[in-house]
Formats: C-alpha cells, sequence, structure tokens
C-alpha cells in the first residue's frame, strides 16, 4: 500500500523530525509549504492520514480539520502544544481522531500511525473504501461492511443500525432531530410509530454497551440525540 501522509505542521525542526523519522517505515510524507494552499495540497496529494498543528499561519488548525471533514473521512492526528483538555476536545470536536501534545516522543507519534493505517487500512477496513469508513477517536464504522470496531473487537450491525451511526458520526458532536433520524431510516416517515426509532437507538447503545460506551448517544429529550465524542477521551472498554 502506497501510505501517503500529508504533514501540516509550521516548525519546520518538527516537520522535518517527524517526516525522516516516518520514512524510515516506507510511509511517504509531504510537508506543507505554503499555508495558504494547504486544502489545494490535500486534494493534489489525496493522503491516507493527515498530521495537523494547530497553531498556524492565516487558518488554525480547527478550521482546516472542519475544511477536510467537508470533503473526506480521512484520519486527522492533532500534534499540537495546546495540552488542554478543552483544547484536546475541541480537537475531537472539530472532526479529528486523535490528539498528541508537544513535546512528544518520536517513537509514540509513530505508533500511533501504526496503529492508525492498521484499523483503517488494514485486516479490518476493506481496501479502496476510505469513503465508506468514518473514524472518530477509537470508533470505526465500517458502512459497507455493516460493522463497527473499537480498537481490536469488531460487532457485525444491521442495516438500520448502520444507517443511524453513519447519521450520527456524520453529524458528531451536534444534535440530530427525530425527523432526521426517521428520515435517514425510513422513506415514508408518516406511517412510521415514533416508538421505532427509539427502539434502534436502544439496539445501537447496547451494541456500544459492549465496550462500556452506551453514553455516547446523549437524549435531548422532545428534539433528538447526540453523539458526544468527547467521552471517547475517557479510558471506558477496558
Amino acid at each position: 500500500m502506497d501510505k501517503r501522509i500529508l504533514l501540516i505542521e509550521d516548525e519546520r525542526k518538527i516537520a522535518e523530525l517527524v517526516r525522516d523519522y516516518l520514512e524510515q517505515y516506507g510511509y511517504r510524507v509531504k510537508i506543507i509549504e505554503d499555508f495558504t494552499r494547504v486544502m489545494e495540497e490535500f486534494t493534489a496529494w489525496q493522503p491516507h492520514l493527515v498530521i495537523l498543528d494547530i497553531h498556524l499561519p492565516y487558518q488554525d488548525g480547527y478550521y482546516l480539520c472542519r475544511r477536510i471533514r467537508q470533503l473526506s473521512a480521512v484520519p486527522i492526528l492533532f500534534l499540537s502544544a495546546r495540552k488542554s483538555e478543552m483544547e484536546q476536545i475541541m480537537g475531537i470536536e472539530s472532526g479529528g481522531d486523535d490528539y498528541i501534545t508537544k513535546p512528544f516522543d518520536i517513537e509514540v507519534l509513530a505508533a500511533k500511525v501504526k496503529a492508525i493505517f492498521r484499523r483503517v487500512y488494514g485486516e479490518y477496513a476493506k481496501k479502496g473504501k476510505m469513503d465508506h469508513t468514518i473514524v472518530i477517536g477509537d470508533l470505526v464504522l465500517q458502512i459497507d461492511q455493516m460493522a463497527l470496531l473499537f480498537r481490536d473487537t469488531k460487532q457485525s450491525l444491521t442495516k438500520n443500525e448502520v444507517k443511524l451511526l453513519h447519521l450520527l458520526f456524520e453529524q458528531a458532536g451536534r444534535v440530530v432531530t427525530r425527523e432526521d433520524c426517521l428520515e435517514a431510516l425510513w422513506d415514508e416517515i408518516d406511517f412510521v410509530d415514533d416508538n421505532t426509532l427509539t427502539v434502534n437507538i436502544a439496539r445501537v447503545r447496547k451494541k456500544l454497551s459492549q465496550w462500556n460506551l452506551d453514553d455516547l448517544i446523549e437524549t435531548k429529550r422532545g428534539v433528538g440525540y447526540r453523539f458526544n465524542p468527547s467521552r471517547l477521551r475517557g479510558e471506558k472498554g477496558k
């Protein structure tokens, strides 16, 4: 596999350190030179992974992460000197998959990169189907394989469970109305018992409960549901 990484880091010494180290392991690393053309470089390079700093010239990493998420489900690993829990939560809620704080151990960074490639493109992932994979933290939704992965374990999903998780993952951090959920599941929502949606949400939560993650889906009474990715930062699922 041609393993391409786009490195969006304005500290040149750090960028070169990361590039030189990762290239020893067969990764192809492109360092952004012109920070006014990040999205153009992303589109041209079509990376399998983005390593992204937050404090950057012209646009911060949160903004770039959201822009990338509009185009792709490619894994995004934040690499930043901002250490507060809120900053890390913002990174995940912007669409990031993991967060490493500076100063960092280059071997730990390499291990995380290897784990991401193994999880997203390895034995659990169907190669060439990145469009059908959504990654949030350690959770990987494989739409085409109708499966949900968490770390080294995998669960099969029903068609409706896939549809619900797809919608909630894409809108992670935002409230999804019950009407939107119903439309995602059925074309003729006027003829669907509202309780049917509640049952389907309960089934999804039951799957997540196998990893102690059922509280990732919050109920907003009278409105709908919210997938809260910040809760993945805990030590659940051990």
